[in-house]
């Protein structure tokens, strides 16, 4: 039972309300100190500062740094605008937008918290004007966030695929189908509740075949940003951090010369976002490689394989437990931190049963993601809630139509591989 304790002292401290980093640093300590004191904490230090020393890591800041680029060079707007044309003719329209631009982004910023503050910002002042009610603006803006770092190149699907030891490549194309069909699905529940709710299209008229080739024009830069990166690292053209490295500085030229955007006094700007956002998932990243250091000692994952192949050795059986469990816990855990702590813990148990990672990756990162959306502690539910200034029962009376529409895709990726891998299996 003392092997636990650790983990019990991560979730007492999540629920303080500890910063995720400190949380599990502290838990692990614990055990290093008081638990397993033969280890020498210069040995414990080690491991905190080279887990991240990485040259696979250096994607991440990378990937980060393209989306603040994107912010500030106009892009964003293009892609807005390449929404609008494609959806706004539809019932519900700038909440169609909405969920297209979600999608849009998800290869460019990559960031469910990012994309939700984004949109709060600027689509949802829009819809109100046009007659949407704040708590559906506010809910629609939160569930279509849910896209973004599924949709490559999320930093969530670069992680798993350095935790589970599968090739970046081939999790960011597995990350297309699950996007495409949580679009889709949030779509129809917007149709549905605004053919009752009568809430009216942005644009008098469907967008004509010339109109959405020039803008298509336009916004072919940013376009081309996702499907380059992958098409690169599929032909080995660079690794996942050349891909990064490479994106970063086709989006200062879009910005600088194309756009025309972009200007020199936004580059400090852009650091210093980077930085920060960067200082806070490796902080993350290095305690969570110091907890899994006490999670290898204690043998935890193996004890925790044990047990489920001990409760079932049925896979469909055994995924649906662990739907369940990540459902419970992403609604205390911000998704993120529950990948870098879970995703080390499960893989062995679903790979143990024959389960593809690069499917179960797939499933993980979904979940997390509706994880966010509920309460008490939904990281994009509070980041929504606070920008428009929606009360918190206002917000959960709307988004349950989109959280069902949500889990009907994370069912039909959990128990159909060929679905949910259909893109790289294209490639094999």
């Amino acid at each position: 039972m003392e092997s636990f304790y650790p983990i019990i002292i991560l979730f007492i401290l999540f629920f303080l309300d500890i910063p995720i980093g400190f949380a599990l640093i502290g838990s692990s300590l614990f055990y290093f100190i008081f638990l397993n004191n033969t280890m020498p904490m210069n040995m414990v230090i080690q491991q905190f500062v080279t887990s991240i020393e990485s040259f696979p890591y250096l994607a991440v800041p990378l990937f980060i740094m393209v989306g603040s680029v994107m912010n500030y060079s106009g892009i964003s707007e293009q892609l807005m605008n390449m929404a609008e044309v494609l959806a706004g003719h539809m019932k519900g329209g700038l909440a169609q937008v909405n969920c297209i631009l979600s999608a849009l982004m998800g290869g460019i910023s990559g960031s469910a918290n990012a994309d939700a503050a984004m949109e709060s910002k600027i689509l949802v002042p829009e819809m109100i004007k046009k007659g949407f009610s704040k708590p559906f603006s506010a809910a629609i803006t939160a569930a279509s966030s849910a896209v973004s770092p599924v949709i490559p190149p999320g930093t969530n699907l670069i992680l798993y695929a350095l935790i589970a030891n599968v090739p970046v490549g081939d999790m960011f194309l597995a990350g297309y189908t699950p996007g495409i069909l949580m679009t889709v699905s949030l779509m129809i529940a917007v149709h549905i509740v605004s053919v009752k709710r009568d809430y009216a299209p942005s644009r008098a008229r469907r967008a004509t075949f010339k109109e959405i080739g020039k803008q298509s024009l336009k916004s072919i830069w940013a376009l081309a940003i996702p499907f380059g990166i992958i098409l690169g690292m599929r032909i080995g053209m660079f690794t996942p951090t050349e891909a990064g490295g490479i994106a970063v500085l086709f989006c200062f030229i879009v910005g600088f010369f194309i756009y025309k955007k972009l200007k020199p006094r936004h580059i400090p700007l852009i650091l210093m976002e980077t930085v920060k956002s960067t200082g806070a998932v490796m902080i993350i990243i290095a305690s969570a490689k110091v907890f899994g250091y006490y999670l290898t000692l204690e043998r935890i994952p193996q004890m925790i394989t044990e047990m489920l192949m001990n409760f079932t050795s049925n896979p469909f059986i055994l995924l649906m437990v662990i739907n369940v469990l990540l459902l419970f816990i992403g609604m205390f855990i911000e998704g993120g931190a529950a990948l870098v702590i879970l995703a080390p813990l499960l893989v062995p148990a679903v790979k143990a049963l024959g389960v593809d990672p690069l499917h179960f990756g797939v499933i993980f990162i979904v979940n997390i993601m509706i994880g966010g959306l509920t309460p008490p502690f939904g990281s994009m539910m509070f980041t929504v809630c606070s920008i428009v200034n929606v009360k918190l029962e206002e917000f959960l009376k709307e988004i349950w139509p989109f959280i069902i529409a949500l889990l009907c895709v994370l069912l039909l990726v959990t128990y159909s591989k060929t679905v949910a891998l259909f893109i790289p299996n294209l490639f094999v």
